[in-house]
């Protein structure tokens, strides 16, 4: 179920050209790619710490993966931890790390229709024409913004953006602000679904027998 927009925050659908879908669909699944390649190792070592995972993994992502830019392999290790906090930390999760003692920790898969995590280095906005990081360079699109949305972006900082495709096909960037007396973005912050430990459907866990 699609959670409602919340006041901190803005939705808006894009208006892609079929040429602009397939590049961002790509964009996707590669970010798709990136995830699942981190998932074993926050299994193998039980730890999801964003900067952790950034020592252990960042530099192998990026040989891996040359095609890839340096930002993005960043963002997927945030949504790798951010993801994993959930499975391993919420008290309502069946796999929450007490529950697990003794037991291999089960293995995080990101579907190809995984959301893409984007900053302001990989996405930026001016007069209403956004820039976006794709695989084969920018893309450039205007923004149907209302002045009531463009007041948010001059009274608050950007926490974080996020790329989705919904079931239709149309893809949508959710940018989410930072409380006013918020002076760094709370990492701590999730979804209201993800708070009450609700998993996405692009997300699933994987025991081992």
């Amino acid at each position: 179920m699609k959670e409602p927009p919340r006041k901190d925050s803005l939705r808006i659908t894009l208006n892609a050209t079929p040429e602009q879908v397939v590049r961002l669909v790509a964009l996707q699944q590669a970010f798709a790619l990136l995830c699942n390649t981190l998932a074993p190792l926050v299994q193998q070592n039980r730890n999801w710490n964003r900067v952790t995972l950034h020592h252990l993994a960042y530099r192998s992502l990026r040989q891996q993966f040359p095609a890839i830019g340096s930002q993005m392999v960043c963002n997927a290790i945030y949504a790798v931890s951010r993801t994993s906090r959930v499975v391993f930390q919420h008290p309502d999760s069946p796999f929450h790390v007490s529950r697990m003692a003794g037991k291999p920790l089960p293995l995080i898969h990101f579907a190809d229709t995984n959301p893409v995590y984007f900053d302001r280095h990989t996405l930026s906005l001016k007069a209403g024409v956004m820039s976006l990081y794709t695989l084969d360079g920018r893309m450039r699109m205007k923004l149907p913004l209302k002045p009531a949305d463009e007041s948010l972006f001059h009274e608050r900082k950007l926490r974080e953006v996020i790329l989705s495709r919904r079931k239709d096909d149309k893809f949508e960037l959710l940018f989410s602000f930072m409380e006013p007396d918020e002076d760094e973005p709370d990492e701590r912050a999730l979804p209201s679904a993800q708070q009450r430990g609700q998993l996405p459907d692009y997300v699933k866990v994987k025991v081992e027998a």
